[in-house]
């Protein structure tokens, strides 16, 4: 049975970490001959937040693991503060790198207590040091009341606070976190990674956080690497990616799309709901446009796409609504504000705001 969920202590109280910075230079991986990692070459300042998002088997875990000392680099080399780590004939073994780790499934040992779990690594202060460190990291996560207390006791939220503890109390220069959230429910899951960014933060620790989530990527990170078959797609702040996708893939991976082809004809693309900024394509270039559900809207003018409403769904704030547009073989997706929708049967003009409208050639996947 799980225990009430307690409070998080107060902020401010998570100690400091001395940042470090964390770079792979042209790292390759593979498993039993299958290229897991393609050149990897990536360059994470002090204290920096950065995700490693992608879909599974893009190789985000992998570079992880390579980071952590787990798996060793097929060739690059990983540095922290410019001082070769891994790579060539170096290898630093995980306990003498000073990074710390977070899993999915927490890994906490079912036959020691909180607190025995939280000082489990801290080998190198005295029995007496350990534990006030261990009490500290207990009190930042607010389960201080809990620490002689055995991990089956606590709801699954508590073991990752736990987790967390165990991760921050040898206060590591760089924290490498794999889908740490994951397995809470929808409920708990936004509190604590917030909480629990509140304190890397507090901390001011480099993290890189493996997610295939892309909201939270964009609510948890300083930067977004984005990667697609061992390879890095695009990296940049979380508003520029979702603003600018480099990619028909980065554009999906972050919101469900209307996908019309066009051409590029005396400077803009047309398609079958009108003309949309060509962005320097080539004249008679065959595109994707993709538009964004929200771009869709109701257009009050005369003069706009024509179009049929053929169904309504209502999702909370948003309807869903589906639009038979005359030369589409799909109809248009559009989400719109509860109650502002209209009813299915109804004829409208519709109209796209340019925002959330991108334009890619069509052979880009």
């Amino acid at each position: 049975m799980a225990i009430h969920e307690h409070s998080w202590g107060e902020k401010g109280t998570a100690g400091v970490s001395f940042a470090s910075g964390l770079t792979f230079e042209g790292v390759e991986h593979a498993y039993e001959g299958e290229p897991s990692l393609k050149g990897i070459d990536l360059d994470i300042a002090p204290g920096e937040i950065v995700s490693l998002l992608g879909h599974s088997g893009c190789g985000k875990t992998t570079l992880l693991r390579i980071a952590a000392g787990i798996e060793r680099p097929s060739s690059g080399r990983v540095l922290v503060d410019g001082v070769e780590i891994a790579g060539g004939k170096t290898f630093v073994p995980p306990e003498n790198r000073g990074i710390g780790l977070m899993f999915q499934d927490f890994a906490l040992f079912p036959h020691l207590t909180v607190l025995q779990n939280v000082t489990f690594g801290l080998k190198g202060l005295s029995r007496h040091d350990a534990q006030m460190r261990g009490e500290l990291a207990l009190e930042r996560v607010g389960l201080t009341v809990h620490k002689d207390d055995y991990p089956h006791a606590l709801s699954g939220g508590e073991q990752q606070r736990v987790a967390l503890a165990r991760a921050v109390a040898p206060r590591p220069s760089i924290l490498l976190m794999d889908e740490p959230f994951s397995g809470l429910d929808q409920r708990l899951r936004d509190s604590v990674r917030d909480e629990t960014l509140a304190v890397l933060r507090e901390m001011r620790a480099t993290c890189i956080l493996v997610t295939h989530d892309p909201e939270e990527a964009l609510l948890a990170s300083d930067r977004i690497v984005l990667m697609r078959s061992g390879q890095i797609v695009q990296s940049s702040t979380p508003e520029d990616m979702y603003k600018n996708p480099k990619s028909l893939f980065a554009a999906r991976f972050f919101s469900p799309m209307n996908e019309i082809e066009g051409w590029v004809s005396n400077g803009v693309v047309r398609t079958a709901v009108g003309y949309f900024p060509a962005n320097d394509l080539d004249e008679g270039a065959v595109v994707t446009v993709g538009i964004r559900p929200q771009a869709v809207k109701i257009s009050a003018a005369a003069n706009g796409p024509y179009g049929r409403v053929i169904s309504r769904r209502f999702a909370g704030e948003i309807d869903h609504v589906n639009i038979a547009v005359s030369g589409l073989d799909k109809s248009l997706v559009a989400h719109m504000r509860a109650g502002h929708s209209v009813e299915p049967g109804t004829d409208v003009r519709l109209e796209f705001d340019s925002r959330d409208v991108v334009v890619f050639p069509a052979m880009e996947k």
